[in-house]
């Protein structure tokens, strides 16, 4: 059977969205998620069939809030953590842990690269904490809905091409305003 196959039992969709982090390991659940700057690790033990996503907004917190511990579910580092230890108290094991990447796209060419620091991010994390990362699709310009199935590790990503484009403007006031107002 492959991975999305229709099945015999329905499967059981998840949305996982921004700082959320979901864990399972029933063969019918699917985590789902769409992602544009923010990025979603799909994280699995292939021996224990459990496994897990989650979605994160920003990779690090500010300096002043990492030094006192002091920071939440926005930031990658908080949720690559629990992610982790929730997929050990379900009875995986972090050396088996297969992980993939998706999202960390860069839409405006004129402000910070936020996708690309999610990225580097996981990358990096993954790397510190002995994880082998089996797939990513990272960066470019384009929105992402990706299906995990938690059990088997499968994933499905679908890429949504879209044109880079400059940062929003403010409004501005029209040429022809003479800016009169007329009182009555």
């Amino acid at each position: 059977m492959t991975p999305f196959e229709t099945r015999s039992s329905p499967v059981k969709r998840i949305a996982v969205i921004q700082g959320e982090v979901r864990t399972s390991a029933d063969p019918d659940v699917e985590l789902t998620t769409v992602l544009g700057s923010c990025v979603a690790t799909c994280l699995y033990d292939p021996v224990a069939r459990i496994g897990g996503m989650n979605h994160f907004l920003l990779a690090e917190p500010p300096e002043h809030q990492r030094s006192s511990g002091d920071f939440d579910e926005h930031y990658g580092l908080y949720l690559m953590e629990l992610l982790i230890n929730r997929m050990i108290g379900c009875g995986a094991v972090k050396g088996r842990m297969k992980a993939r990447l998706f999202g960390g796209a860069n839409f405006y060419h004129t402000i910070q690269q936020i996708g690309a620091i999610n990225a580097e991010f996981a990358r990096r994390f993954l790397q510190q904490e002995g994880i082998g990362l089996v797939n990513a699709d990272l960066g470019g310009t384009c929105a992402r809905r990706v299906h995990f199935r938690p059990a088997s590790g499968q994933v499905r990503c679908k890429n949504t091409e879209a044109k880079a484009i400059a940062a929003p403007q403010p409004t501005r006031r029209p040429p022809t305003a003479l800016g009169e107002v007329e009182l009555f």
